[in-house]
């Protein structure tokens, strides 16, 4: 029995498909009339086409481009990484409340020796896992398993590492009558809560509040070709012009690519892909991966639980106010507790204040007086 492996393309890779398959009829001499010897000058010289191809086609991706490149079938999944980045690996299941939901892997493991949680949103390889992944998309009892184990990790002094992958949280009607919108909005608060270093790593979509759920983290980093968005871009599309074939125009609106949001300042570093994706060199990936993983915990071990805290909340208040009135974008964390104590001091002044002007008065009263 011959297994033949399909490859997936993309609707501008026909010129990559072209050069690989010439590649491959190369490579197997019983393709070129009987012939026994390959030619592996000819190969040679259409696999430097073939890298030159995907140099030039990957360097100009548009966002709409990047958006498909992101969602590509054989991109690696959340599984996949947990399964090679990590030792020892213990899944846990339950939310303690409803029940388990498979679209969100999560459990404590190893990395490089010392103990993380890791939380990854999965969309399965094939179409029997992926209905059973429900394509990523997680429902209430998810985000309240991740919030148990994130409070667990926390009590612990656990650092935690997340993969996001959703196209957004699931809209059914079940998630909904369970609190969908609750349950996302107590996970980010949980996340913002915690004094342990948390990572979250785009691998492919994150899409709404499904994903920022679990991106609220002290470091946000993206894949080369993933993307971050608050709507789809056909969803973009069909609101704001009713037609969801604009999804480019959307698409580029949104600023959606890692590079756009970097300059933004909305995530904290970019991870480089093989050329032509991370499903085309998937140890490439693992390295590049590890070594952003290894990197971003020791920022973290000098840090005390404060330190950590502040870091994480200086890091989402100050999104949008590079241009603001605000001199030291560092201290945002700080100016409640300055407000209170500006508002206290007023107070007190204005009770000094109001007994000068009572005695004034009385002193004005008593000389009209005479």
């Amino acid at each position: 029995m011959v297994l033949i492996i399909m490859k997936n393309y993309l609707n501008f890779e026909t010129d990559i498909k072209d050069l690989e398959n010439e590649i491959d009829k190369l490579k197997d001499p019983f393709n070129q009339s009987g012939l026994s010897e390959v030619d592996t000058k000819k190969i040679s010289k259409t696999q430097d086409e073939l890298d030159e191809k995907l140099k030039t086609i990957y360097s100009n991706l548009d966002p709409w481009q990047t958006t498909m490149v992101a969602r590509h079938e054989d991109r690696p999944k959340s599984k996949f990484f947990i399964d090679n980045l990590f030792e020892d690996f213990i899944s846990l299941s339950g939310d303690r409340y409803f029940g388990e939901d498979n679209s969100v892997l999560c459990g404590f493991a190893k990395f490089d020796g010392q103990s993380v949680l890791v939380i990854g949103q999965e969309k399965g390889e094939d179409l029997d896992s992926r209905i059973k992944r429900n394509f990523g998309m997680m429902r209430p009892e998810g985000y309240r398993k991740t919030i148990r184990l994130m409070e667990l990790a926390d009590r612990f002094s656990i650092p935690i590492i997340s993969f996001i992958d959703t196209p957004g949280a699931y809209p059914g009607v079940g998630a909904e009558e369970r609190g969908q919108a609750e349950a996302i909005a107590r996970s980010i608060e949980c996340c913002m809560k915690l004094k342990v270093p948390t990572i979250s790593i785009i691998i492919g979509e994150g899409g709404s509040g499904g994903a920022i759920a679990l991106a609220s983290s002290s470091k946000v980093i993206m894949l080369e070709n993933a993307i971050y968005s608050v709507i789809s871009p056909e969803g973009c599309a069909t609101i704001l012009w009713r037609d969801p074939k604009k999804m480019l125009d959307a698409a580029k609106a949104m600023k959606l690519s890692a590079k756009d949001l970097l300059e933004l300042e909305v995530i904290d570093e970019i991870i480089s892909e093989p050329i032509g994706g991370a499903h085309r060199d998937r140890n490439l990936i693992l390295e590049n991966i590890r070594d952003s993983i290894s990197n971003n915990l020791d920022t973290f071990k000098e840090m005390s639980e404060e330190e950590i805290l502040n870091q994480r909340k200086n890091k989402f208040l100050k999104i949008g106010r590079s241009k603001g009135f605000i001199g030291n974008l560092e201290e945002l964390s700080d100016l409640k507790s300055r407000n209170r104590h500006l508002i206290s001091i007023f107070n007190s002044r204005k009770k000094i204040f109001s007994i000068i002007g009572l005695g004034l008065l009385l002193l004005i009263s008593f000389y009209l007086l005479l």
